[in-house]
């Protein structure tokens, strides 16, 4: 029986600083997740923590890991050539297929972009979905923006807001919280439209409301908890949130199912 605690040494090949606290992996590894899943990522004698997937293709996976703590400190100071540590995929992944031919406005907030990412990429990389989709980005600040390059690539395709918090000299795009823009994003028919929204527990509660109030149901929603994933296989209980165990039943929710789980 395959030990589920076992990870795979998985070779450090590019590293990308994306911010001053926040760079992407490239890991050459076998692992194949899919849009949303996460993974544990240790480093010898220091520990393991868990990262949403941020990229994958045949034979790497990225993982963009901001630092936090002592741990994913200790991570960011590794070179490109080493080795990290990485198990899983873990959790439930965003419903791809059932997004597929529908409406689809993500929405994330700070580096709540990298477990969205990939299913950003997968539905711009098909040309019956590109049409049908609307991203709605929000950062702390025009330094904070993560993926700047290849945001400004889908903004050549799809609708795009990014607004940072609160005005800056240096910058002349949309300013205030993402909440403040859903109300500009088109929603041609509430029924059949989805939403993905990622980020902190307070904005994905108020984002979740607009977002109701132009229409969408609970049941057209979907979230992201990603809440002290320590085991990744529902054995810890960390993660627990009332009866459901985030990293085994999430951390992708639907916000009819999320409604109900509380601390």
């Amino acid at each position: 029986m395959k030990n589920p605690y076992l990870p795979e040494p998985c070779r450090i090949v590019a590293i990308k600083e994306e911010t001053d606290i926040e760079s992407t992996f490239t890991l050459k590894s076998s692992i194949r997740p899919q849009h949303g899943q996460f993974v544990e990522v240790s480093k010898p004698g220091v520990g393991e923590a868990p990262i949403s997937v941020s990229g994958f293709g045949e034979g790497f996976i990225e993982l963009t890991i901001r630092k936090a703590g002592h741990l994913t400190g200790k991570i960011l100071e590794s070179q490109a050539g080493e080795t990290l540590f990485v198990r899983g995929p873990y959790g439930v992944c965003f419903p791809a297929d059932l997004f597929a031919g529908k409406n689809l406005i993500v929405a994330s907030g700070g580096c709540a972009v990298a477990p969205v990412r990939t299913l950003i990429r997968s539905r711009l990389a098909d040309q019956e979905q590109v049409s049908r989709t609307s991203l709605l980005f929000g950062f702390k600040d025009p330094q904070s923006i993560l993926f700047r390059d290849e945001i400004d690539d889908w903004k050549e395709a799809v609708p795009v807001v990014v607004t940072i918090d609160k005005e800056a000299c240096s910058w002349t795009g949309k300013t205030g919280f993402i909440t403040a823009h859903v109300p500009d994003v088109a929603i041609a028919d509430p029924a059949t439209s989805y939403a993905v929204v990622v980020g902190p527990p307070v904005m994905m509660k108020y984002t979740t409301q607009e977002f109701m109030k132009r229409g969408l149901s609970p049941e057209n929603i979907y979230v992201s908890f990603e809440r002290r994933m320590a085991c990744g296989i529902g054995k810890c209980g960390h993660c627990k949130i009332d009866d459901s165990y985030v990293c085994v039943d999430g951390p992708v929710y639907r916000y009819d199912k999320a409604l109900r789980l509380l601390d």
